[in-house]
């Protein structure tokens, strides 16, 4: 078996794969081109792309040699969906997103050297292709009947689906088509919901050339309970730090299930399996210290973003509970601090608020009067300093970077307040 397939089993890379004997024979036969595709439906990548892009890493730290599709053209119409049809966004968007996409996933491949990675974009292949083209030349090899055998358009029958997103398949399968004829490209990935796509692909090779090519699909992650890996409660985990920051990824990461974690240090780590091995060891017999938890948002938040960065949210993630300075956090830290703990927003009057009212605001208590006992139990801190009476008011020079304040009551319930003026 080749080594490279069972390292990424073991890691838990593979959900599907066409023929493994002759995938691994192909392998072992020396450097080949292989391609992931990124659809640009958003202005960034998130964490499901991540993935892939760990999967890419390895494939060319095995010394093959990749090619990243920007989907300058299938993200003009979209995958079917389970539920719904997807948005069709503006084409001068949908240029934009490309562009901030392309330049995200050049961070993870390296472009230089005997297997330096290629990016291409499907756009520069379909927009000049009449539609009579297209049909002859691809549509001829596909049947309906199977294409209504596919999972997600037979979920989608009952409540209707456009041919717009039930021909996504056949651009897809055209990307490979081209990669095989132009780049040499015999190895597609992808995510396992992708699977009718990526065998499609296969056959059309086979059908339209008479080539031979191959198929792996990643599992698509879960929590522990099996609901979809990558989302949080206000919404997915982008790879942008305009839009989840390091902070908030730091800390996505640092929370993530006790049951959960060897895999995702497995899947999004360079650690070798001793490493994790021990990591697992830690985290059963003290969970409390969180070690496995604390390497995985490290090495994560590191690659994503810097080390200077993973460094300013484990700053931030301390000072907020009174084991650092909070005035020492850079300005966007403090901001993205203040989002993650759902600041209330206060308008400041001719004076400040009280501290009770900030307490009340940020919710670490219900009533005023639970605020007025906690300041009197000397619990109650604003910016890790303790409260002495409970008629003070914040002053001026309580504001974080002139508008923020963090609230404490005890050791363990933190909020926070923006004052507007």
């Amino acid at each position: 078996m080749n080594a490279l397939l069972d390292e990424l089993d073991w890691r838990g890379f593979i959900a599907h794969s066409t023929d493994r004997d002759a995938l691994s024979a192909h392998l072992d036969a020396g450097p080949v081109r292989f391609y992931v595709g990124f659809d640009p439906t958003a202005p960034s990548i998130h964490m499901g792309n991540l993935v892939q892009l760990m999967l890419v890493r390895r494939f060319q730290a095995a010394g093959h040699r990749p090619i990243l599709l920007v989907g300058g053209s299938t993200g003009l119409i979209g995958d079917p969906k389970q539920a719904s049809e997807r948005n069709l966004n503006p084409k001068e968007t949908v240029h934009e997103w490309v562009e901030r996409i392309r330049a995200q996933v050049s961070k993870f491949v390296s472009f230089s050297g005997d297997n330096a990675a290629t990016l291409v974009n499907n756009y520069d292949w379909t927009a000049d292709l009449s539609t009579l083209d297209f049909l002859r030349e691809i549509g001829k090899h596909f049947s309906v009947n199977r294409m209504l055998d596919r999972e997600v358009v037979r979920a989608r029958l009952e409540s209707g689906i456009s041919y717009t997103e039930f021909s996504y398949v056949l651009l897809q399968s055209l990307d490979f088509l081209e990669l095989y004829r132009h780049h040499g490209c015999t190895i597609q990935t992808g995510g396992s919901d992708q699977w009718g796509n990526l065998t499609a692909g296969v056959e059309l090779i086979r059908r339209a050339v008479g080539g031979k090519a191959h198929a792996l699909a990643t599992p698509l992650l879960t929590k522990a309970d099996g609901t979809k890996f990558g989302k949080t409660e206000s919404g997915t985990v982008w790879l942008d730090p305009a839009m989840t920051s390091p902070y908030a990824y730091h800390q996505f990461f640092l929370n993530a299930e006790d049951a959960m974690v060897v895999n995702y240090l497995k899947i999004f780590t360079v650690r070798s399996a001793e490493e994790i091995e021990d990591l697992a060891q830690q985290t059963a017999a003290t969970p409390q210290f969180r070690a496995a938890q604390r390497a995985l948002a490290d090495d994560v938040t590191d690659l994503v973003h810097s080390v200077a960065e993973r460094e300013a949210a484990t700053a931030a993630a301390a000072a907020i509970f009174g084991r650092g300075e909070l005035r020492e956090l850079p300005v966007a830290t403090l901001a993205a601090v203040a989002k993650e703990l759902k600041a209330a927003t206060i308008q400041a009057g001719a004076e400040l608020p009280s501290v009770i009212d900030a307490m009340e605001a940020s919710g670490v208590v219900n009533t005023r009067g639970e605020a007025k006992r906690a300041i009197n139990e000397g619990g109650a801190y604003v910016n890790n300093v303790k409260v002495a009476a409970a008629d003070t008011r914040l002053a001026a020079d309580d504001l974080l970077a002139g508008r923020y304040a963090i609230v404490r009551r005890g050791k363990k319930t933190v909020g926070a307040v923006e004052i507007v003026r």
